[in-house]
């Protein structure tokens, strides 16, 4: 909490405790966080002296102090007590600590990008997107200023292009883009907290964050519709060790699990475990249709409407029928802003 005496900056401190007090001791509640209540700030006082507020702005130190940036992540896009205006005072009590840790920074970079896509409106278009529209959006978390970019700060665009071109999450992953970007921004130390680099940060990790969700959507209908494909051809299990399955793993088994992580990398994603399996299992399903057709080739013949239902299996919807998940351009939004019920992450970029 800000270090300031006057009255009324006293009653503003207040103000923006007692809001944002409820939402600490769910996150508390939720990841069993062992901290004591603060009595000052459970007693409802409306007026209190200089002492009480000082006791809360160190019990929200402490808070700060334990809460995991994955923590403050999950939270967040899975809580229903934190509005626009929440959002906003929790941005601007870290923003305003006179001295930023590690943590404190990827937990503004985290908070700023999800104020952002709260913020901005659902069929904004990736052109749009750009330094002074971001700029204006957090205005009121950073101020009306308009940044002139630094050049250390500059291959962010070239990344975002890179990223553009991707057709997969593994040309994604295999790019680094993420990890650049990570790089750059960690070590940028105190300059990370000027407005250019903020804002530059928030376009990158929210731009990031739309492709990211495009090329999950793709893989995963990619996946689901060779899967139906192979069924169609009488295939009931694959060898799956490769994405971390096992060597006869049930292809009806396989589609649950893909709707599953559909939901799950709704609510996070990372470059982690979960997402190398969905890589990984896409290059099985794509292994195994080629084999399939190769079969039927060297069997009986392939036939050509089979032959084309396996070529569009391998890269996305198939012919037999629409993707498993349909995604508009318009909804690479990643489900962040208001309108979207399970807002994702940015752990990749943040």
């Amino acid at each position: 909490m800000n270090n300031l005496s006057p009255s009324t900056d006293l009653a503003a401190e207040w103000n923006t405790a007692r809001v944002l007090y409820p939402v600490y001791v769910a996150l508390a509640r939720e990841f069993v966080i062992d901290l004591k209540p603060c009595n000052e700030l459970d007693g409802g006082v409306e007026a209190p002296e200089q002492e009480t507020v000082e006791l809360a702005r160190r019990w929200f130190e402490e808070m700060d102090g334990r809460i995991r940036v994955h923590q403050l992540r999950q939270f967040l896009q899975t809580t229903t007590l934190v509005d626009d205006e929440a959002l906003r005072l929790l941005l601007v009590q870290h923003l305003s600590k006179p001295k930023h840790t590690d943590s404190d920074r990827d937990k503004i970079d985290f908070l700023l990008v999800q104020f952002f896509s709260h913020c901005a409106p659902s069929r904004l278009e990736d052109a749009d997107v750009d330094l002074a529209y971001v700029s204006q959006m957090l205005e009121p978390v950073l101020g009306s200023v308009q940044p002139e970019v630094p050049e250390w700060i500059k291959p962010l665009d070239e990344l975002i292009s890179q990223a553009s071109h991707c057709s997969s999450l593994s040309d994604l992953l295999g790019s680094k883009i993420l990890d650049r970007g990570r790089k750059l921004k960690t070590s940028s130390g105190e300059k990370y907290f000027e407005v250019a680099a903020m804002v530059a940060f928030t376009r990158f990790s929210f731009l990031m964050r739309r492709v990211f969700f495009r090329l999950m959507h793709q893989d995963l209908n990619a996946i689901l519709d060779g899967l139906r494909e192979l069924g169609s051809r009488g295939v009931t299990t694959l060898d799956c060790r490769r994405a971390q399955f096992s060597a006869e793993e049930p292809v009806a088994r396989l589609r649950m699990i893909c709707q599953s992580w559909k939901v799950m990398f709704h609510a996070e994603y990372s470059s982690g475990q979960p997402l190398s399996m969905l890589v990984d299992l896409r290059a099985v399903v794509n292994a195994a249709l080629a084999r399939s057709a190769q079969k039927k080739t060297d069997g009986a013949g392939a036939s050509p409407v089979r032959a084309a239902a396996a070529s569009a299996g391998a890269g996305g919807a198939t012919a037999a029928g629409a993707p498993e998940f349909e995604v508009s351009p318009h909804e690479w939004n990643d489900g962040t802003s208001s309108e979207h019920s399970n807002p994702p992450s940015d752990e990749g970029t943040s």
